[in-house]
């Protein structure tokens, strides 16, 4: 290889591992106090990320060592033996004692290091006598395989739980001294160092950091202050497998180039770009997305998921707006298991459990009953059901017999159930992962837990909708209230023309009154009935004259007594209002002051202004009222003193008025009689027009 390449080579890797060893140290040495070891682990990779600096900094000069690089060197290396030291004593029990080997070795080694370091400070030796910087190879050997037999003990002394704490750190600092003892031994076989094998020092030495990293994760001895999310360790795995793969391929295709004649640069470029290909199929493959969670999640945590995340996931899926939610109950539930597709089944007011929704999976029509072998069994154990499991080993589930539909589904997996209130409110059927995943008891619990969460979820959308439809019968029930309560006036306004027929049925002036009455009582009436049957136009608000209004409204109480008086201040003044609906609320409220009065009694009625806006005020001398009913029951739905009353006159008033955007006042006293105030906002055009005119 070109020397000018291959000390390119050499300046990135070192350079990357004195970034991998930076990145574990200065959290480490931040947090030393809390951690037993923090100090040494901390020491040791600093020492190592400026060891590997001056290697970098030397091979960019074109050398391939430096004085300082030498007597880091050696401080780096004792760093990593105090530190294995010192974990090999604190795992050991505390009564036990090393043994005299071990001891012996390890004070040798301590003699023979503190002897080159101080012969690599005073400066005895020279290149030209060490052949390899201020230390001679012999003593750099020596201190690799110091350094490996202190691994092995670590490791040695360690029970089967321990091991599986401790092992990543033997193998990440374990390969460092082994590399170093490849290193040195071919330089001594050689006479020597090889600049390939030292330049890729650098990328084994990085190559460690990570697993120092997951050995920090298992220990429970010392507390890693690097958290490694899933999702990161999932995109630098991806990373650095598409670097390696890329790498490679590069490397072939300069071969092809190289040994391609004519050809060459056409089958390199060809080459380089089906890889490019390769690897964009790849990376963004299901399958090979979930395999990679699997693995990472298998052999780098204790955990199968990151909790935290997958319930955010989780939930995120379930409150995204919008209809559909079945088929988000099945996509979120299916992603904790890296199910492709599945189907919901619900229980339904027939008794049966129907299928509701699919996601990624054809739609079956086959429904189960309540009281089949697999809703019992579900039920009752709140079990998971592999169904391909259950194909090898039917009797795990106490002979369940699974319906003849679910065979219909050639990869059919999991039945996973809904449980809400200890009671099956339906289950998801799930398609055969795209990973191979073992259903151990952590699997099987997040998917029953998740399984009672979207059951919450779907039961509440159960009732948000039934309480829609209420709210639609409620609507309806209220209009026809309101339907019924105008009926009732006008049949008390006919009979009142009936019962006095008798009496006035000679005089003219009373049946002018009786045919207007009853020409007034047939129109609304068929307003009414239009209402019910809700086959008429809905009414606009329109700009109508207040005293128009009201003189329509007296119209229709032409036949009672007292009769009521009409004092209009101001006739120019328009409200936006329905004109059926402001005349029914002024007219109830005639009719009560009317029922109220005694004969000899009066009621007036008052039009005018009142502060820029309408006013109608409507007065009578009849009982009057307390209060304590004003407050607490007159305006209540439902609530009235007369005998025949619905209560709900009044309440209606107000509601419109201040729908309107105006307000409804009320004074009085017992005994001397009551005052209804209506106040409305004038029309935009006469709100105007009376600026102007002022």
């Amino acid at each position: 290889m070109d020397p000018q390449s291959l000390t390119s080579i050499a300046v990135y890797s070192h350079a990357l591992a004195a970034v991998c060893f930076f990145v574990l140290g200065v959290p480490m040495l931040a947090g030393r106090r809390r951690r037993p070891h923090g100090a040494a682990l901390a020491t040791a990779s600093l020492l190592s990320g400026l060891w590997s600096l001056a290697l970098a900094l030397a091979a960019h000069g074109g050398q391939l060592w430096s004085l300082s690089s030498d007597v880091l060197e050696i401080l780096r290396n004792g760093s990593w033996m105090l530190f294995l030291a010192l974990l090999l004593g604190r795992w050991r029990e505390p009564d036990s004692r090393l043994p005299f080997r071990l001891s012996s070795s390890a004070a040798a080694g301590g003699l023979g290091y503190a002897a080159l370091l101080a012969l690599a400070l005073l400066g005895y030796w020279d290149l030209a006598h060490s052949g390899l910087g201020l230390v001679p190879v012999t003593g750099r050997v020596g201190l690799a395989i110091t350094g490996m037999l202190l691994v092995e003990q670590v490791y040695r002394n360690r029970s089967l739980q321990e091991r599986w704490a401790v092992k990543f750190a033997c193998i990440g600092i374990g390969a460092m001294f082994a590399y170093d003892f490849y290193l040195y031994s071919h330089a001594m076989l050689f006479r020597g160092v090889d600049p390939d094998i030292w330049a890729a020092r650098g990328i084994v030495n990085a190559i460690g950091v990570p697993l120092l990293v997951v050995a920090l994760g298992r220990s429970k001895l010392w507390e890693s202050p690097l958290a490694v999310s899933r999702r990161a360790m999932f995109h630098s795995a991806a990373l650095f497998g598409s670097a390696i793969y890329l790498l490679a391929m590069g490397s072939a295709g300069y071969y092809l180039r190289f040994f391609g004649g004519s050809w060459g640069v056409v089958m390199q470029v060809a080459f380089l770009f089906g890889a490019l290909i390769l690897l964009a199929g790849v990376l963004f493959s299901g399958t090979f997305r979930a395999r990679l969670k699997v693995f990472i999640s298998k052999h780098f945590y204790s955990y199968n998921y990151d909790y935290r995340e997958e319930w955010l996931r989780f939930t995120r899926t379930l409150s995204e707006p919008g209809p559909r939610l079945g088929e988000r109950v099945i996509e979120a539930v299916a992603a904790l298991v890296e199910s492709p597709g599945g189907a919901l089944w619900q229980r339904r007011e027939s008794g049966r459990y129907e299928p509701v929704a699919s996601w990624q999976m054809p739609a079956v029509a086959a429904s189960e009953p309540v009281n089949s072998p697999l809703c019992q069994f579900l039920e009752s154990s709140q079990w998971v059901i592999d169904v391909q499991e259950y194909a090898r080993t039917p009797d795990k589930y106490d002979a369940l017999e699974l319906p003849a539909w679910l065979d219909s589904y050639q990869r059919a997996w999991l039945i996973v159930p809904l449980i809400l209130h200890a009671k099956l409110s339906g289950f998801v059927v799930l398609q055969t992962s795209r990973s191979p995943i073992k259903l151990n008891w952590e699997v099987i619990d997040l998917l029953e837990i998740a399984g009672s969460q979207a059951a919450s979820q779907l039961a509440q959308q159960s009732a948000a909708n039934a309480l829609m439809v209420a709210r639609q019968f409620e609507s309806f029930n209220r209009m026809s209230t309101f339907v019924v309560h105008d009926l009732k006036n006008l049949v008390a306004q006919l009979s009142l023309l009936n019962a006095n027929a008798a009496r006035h049925k000679d005089n003219p002036e009373f049946q002018a009154d009786m045919l207007e009455t009853l020409d007034l009582s047939v129109q609304k009436m068929k307003l009414l009935l239009q209402k019910l049957s809700r086959t008429g136009s809905q009414e606009r608000p329109l700009p109508l004259p207040v005293d128009q209004v009201v003189r329509q409204a007296l119209a229709l109480k032409a036949a009672f007594e007292p009769h009521p008086q009409l004092i209009v201040e101001a006739s120019d003044m328009c409200v936006l209002a329905e004109r059926e609906r402001l005349e029914r609320v002024v007219g109830h409220l005639i009719q009560n002051a009317i029922e109220a009065t005694p004969r000899s009694g009066s009621v007036s009625i008052r039009v005018g202004r009142h502060e820029g806006r309408v006013l109608v005020e409507i007065t009578d001398t009849g009982e009057g009222m307390s209060e304590e009913f004003i407050r607490e029951r007159l305006f209540k739905p439902f609530e009235s003193t007369k005998s025949a009353g619905m209560g709900i006159g009044v309440f209606e008033s107000r509601e419109y008025i201040n729908e309107l955007g105006g307000s409804l006042e009320v004074s009085s006293r017992p005994g001397h009689g009551t005052t209804f105030r209506v106040i409305l906002p004038l029309h935009r055009e006469d709100t105007q027009a009376a600026q102007r005119a002022a």
